[in-house]
């Protein structure tokens, strides 16, 4: 041969080898076939994409690799083609989907191109496996419908909540209406209560201490035992109404402080002498002020009734024969208020719910109160802006303190 032939046939032969090891090493699918749909050549993509080695189907109708209705129409397909020159799927990327060898069915994606090659035709076939973009698609769309359900579950059931919402807005404001009215009853009952019983009351009191007056030169002691028990009882029942007055008051908000400046010891002293007349027989009530200072700048009344509720209860949870220290200290920040007594005590597991409405220690036995005196209290002193604690133990006596912050 030539030697200039030679020269010019290897270009030829290396473009040739350098072809088929593309073709070779494609990642997709490629499968030439001739005018009459006969395989001529098919790369080992293809062969894994299919499950067959190339001589399964080298020579044999493309329709093999392919599922019905396409393997029983592409005769056509390309009959019409050659005939007419307009192709099925000639050129055009779509998607099919194709046969294996296990009768399994993929999808894929199909770019067919003519070749003109050694005088004849030939369609090379172009085959990318859609397989993980079509799982993708499925995961994507079973997530979407997952997702939808979720919102109209999650939608279904933010409904019902507002429409219960509603319901209980509703209710809740039937009921507060109801409160209301039940409120301002009770205001008018707790006024009215008042009112109507501390003129009977007032008339009790009177009575008995005409009847003690008149019964003087008799000397009789049950006269006045009695006399006495009346006195107490008149006592306890305006005490009580008392309480609950107080109470309503500031359940309905209309208790307002009004600081002014005042004398502390003069009203203590009041105080002292006013409560040394309802001691039990040689109860002592012993007061005693600290600073230079007497003047103060609180709520007169509302500390009287403080300082009153907790004299009364050293005097009623005392024994005869005792001691109640009285104490008030004025220094540069505080006013401080002291009561202590020597009496019953109160029980450790009691002393946590001490300031609560209607409480009272366990052993208080028949004792007579409301349990109201101290709520009250604490409820007047956080009005004032003051902070009130206490020191017990049982049988050993307790002692009350209050501190107001003064020159704030």
């Amino acid at each position: 041969m030539p030697k200039d032939i030679i020269v010019n046939i290897l270009p030829v032969m290396e473009n040739a080898a350098l072809l088929t090891a593309i073709i070779q090493n494609a990642i997709d699918g490629i499968i030439t076939i001739d005018e009459r749909g006969r395989i001529e050549s098919i790369n080992p993509a293809a062969c894994k994409l299919f499950q067959h080695v190339p001589e399964d189907v080298i020579g044999k109708n493309i329709s093999m690799l392919m599922p019905p209705p396409d393997s029983e129409r592409h005769d056509d397909y390309l009959n019409r083609y050659n005939n007419t020159g307009k192709p099925h799927i000639i050129g055009i990327g779509r998607e099919v989907k194709g046969l294996r060898k296990d009768g399994t069915e993929f999808p894929f994606r199909l770019g067919v191109s003519e070749v003109q090659y050694s005088g004849r035709k030939i369609y090379t076939g172009i085959i990318h496996d859609l397989s993980r973009e079509k799982e993708a698609e499925e995961t994507l769309r079973e997530y979407a419908m997952r997702l939808e359900e979720l919102v109209e579950i999650r939608t279904q059931s933010l409904k019902k909540t507002v429409e219960a919402l509603q319901q209980a807005k509703e209710e809740v404001s039937l009921s507060l209406e109801k409160e209301k009215e039940l409120s301002q009853l009770k205001s008018r009952f707790v006024s009215m209560a008042s009112h109507e019983f501390r003129t009977p009351l007032s008339a009790v009191q009177l009575s008995a201490s005409l009847i003690d007056k008149y019964a003087q030169p008799f000397d009789n002691p049950n006269i006045a035992k009695h006399v006495a028990k009346i006195k107490n009882a008149v006592g306890n029942l305006t005490t009580i109404l008392n309480d609950f007055l107080s109470l309503e008051k500031l359940e309905a908000g209309k208790v307002e402080p009004s600081f002014h400046n005042f004398d502390l010891v003069k009203l203590s002293e009041e105080i002292t002498e006013e409560m040394q007349m309802v001691a039990k027989q040689n109860q002592n009530i012993i007061y005693q002020h600290t600073g230079i200072s007497s003047t103060v700048k609180l709520d007169p009344n509302l500390l009287k009734n403080c300082i009153i509720n907790l004299i009364a209860n050293a005097i009623k949870y005392s024994g005869e024969n005792t001691f109640i220290e009285f104490n008030t200290e004025i220094n540069d920040h505080h006013c401080i208020v002291t009561i202590k007594d020597n009496g019953i005590g109160i029980p450790e597991a009691d002393q946590k719910h001490l300031f609560e409405a209607f409480f009272r220690a366990h052993n208080t036995g028949n004792i007579p109160g409301t349990g109201l005196g101290l709520n009250i209290i604490a409820r007047y002193t956080d009005l004032m802006k003051g902070k009130i604690n206490f020191k017990s133990s049982v049988n050993q006596g307790t002692s009350f303190t209050i501190l107001f912050p003064q020159n704030e």
